[in-house]
């Protein structure tokens, strides 16, 4: 963001080089005397780029998507991560709120699966309609505030919180089981946390329960849903039209049982790649370096430098 590197040219000497990103010898000889490096998820920060860099102190991930950094190996070096985690939560919440908007018109799905002309299909209105919040993570919270106001009725559920906790009256959702989540939600929006314990956790015992012609829309690892029940699900109507933000590798591949469904739209993790979330991304991760006093700073395709010399 040109705004953010000026900023930073006030208070450093800024080397701006975009070539890093996709030049990992040089890479790694730019960061021998780097104390912080800022990096897109393009550019791997492996073991091996950590030994060419003595120096570092901090590692900067300018997304969310973090798979790219070897979290173990910065940690054993004490290398400190940061994120600019809230950055991209009202993005994501919109992403959320529109796919909500345009599936439970029901003509939209078919079309963007890949149908030229298909039939007209009776549609519903969000404030008639009720959605089911699964997961309680900071994008939740945006959504369900703009959900409200629009008179949509809102139950939830998250594993890792109880029924009683006070932030369910704050949002104005309705805690409830999973089981009753699914057969009472006209729409589903899912933005759990993944964690490997919840591998496969929307499975066929989950489904099973789902309300006929329901549809859904998810920023989450496609890892939480189980292929072959989703797949089951989206053939026999109980998932109507299901939007997926990103998707693992092979998830809708030729062999998968998900593979060809035209009722599955899978967008290229899109939800938080604003210019509003990237430009709060950028000023919350460059103001946090340059608080840290660094001598050298590398960012690979965004800018490179070191603090200006004291006049």
């Amino acid at each position: 963001m040109p705004e953010v590197r000026q900023w930073l040219e006030a208070r450093h000497v800024v080397n701006y080089q975009p070539q890093l990103a996709e030049d990992a010898g040089a890479l790694r000889r730019a960061v021998y005397k780097t104390q912080a490096l800022l990096v897109t998820p393009k550019v791997a920060v492996t073991r091996e780029l950590l030994d060419f860099a003595p120096r570092l102190k901090v590692v900067a991930g300018l997304f969310e998507e973090i798979d790219n950094i070897d979290l173990e190996g910065c940690r054993d070096r004490g290398i400190r991560l940061i994120q600019p985690a809230n950055a991209p939560v009202r993005a994501t919440a919109e992403y959320l709120l529109g796919g909500l908007l345009m599936l439970l018109r029901r003509g939209f799905g078919v079309p963007l699966g890949g149908f030229r002309r298909p039939d007209i299909r009776l549609g519903r209105e969000l404030g008639d309609s009720v959605i089911g919040i699964l997961g309680l993570t900071p994008a939740a919270h945006a959504l369900a505030k703009m959900l409200a106001p629009l008179g949509a009725r809102l139950i939830g559920y998250e594993p890792a919180l109880h029924r009683s906790a006070a932030i369910w009256e704050i949002l104005r959702i309705q805690p409830v089981g999973l089981p009753e989540l699914m057969a009472q939600s006209d729409a589903v929006s899912l933005q759990m946390l993944y964690a490997s314990r919840y591998a496969g956790f929307i499975n066929e015992g989950a489904l099973m329960h789902c309300k006929p012609g329901q549809a859904w829309v998810s920023v989450s690892r496609s890892a939480l849903f189980e292929p072959q029940a989703l797949a089951s699900a989206l053939r026999d109507g109980r998932i109507d039209t299901c939007l997926l933000d990103g998707a693992e590798e092979g998830f809708g591949a030729e062999g998968s049982p998900l593979h060809g469904l035209n009722n599955l739209i899978v967008t290229p993790r899109v939800a938080a790649h604003t210019h509003e979330a990237r430009l709060r991304a950028h000023w919350y991760l460059v103001d946090r370096l340059h608080e840290a006093s660094l001598d050298a700073v590398a960012m690979p395709g965004a800018v490179s430098g070191a603090p200006a010399p004291s006049p």
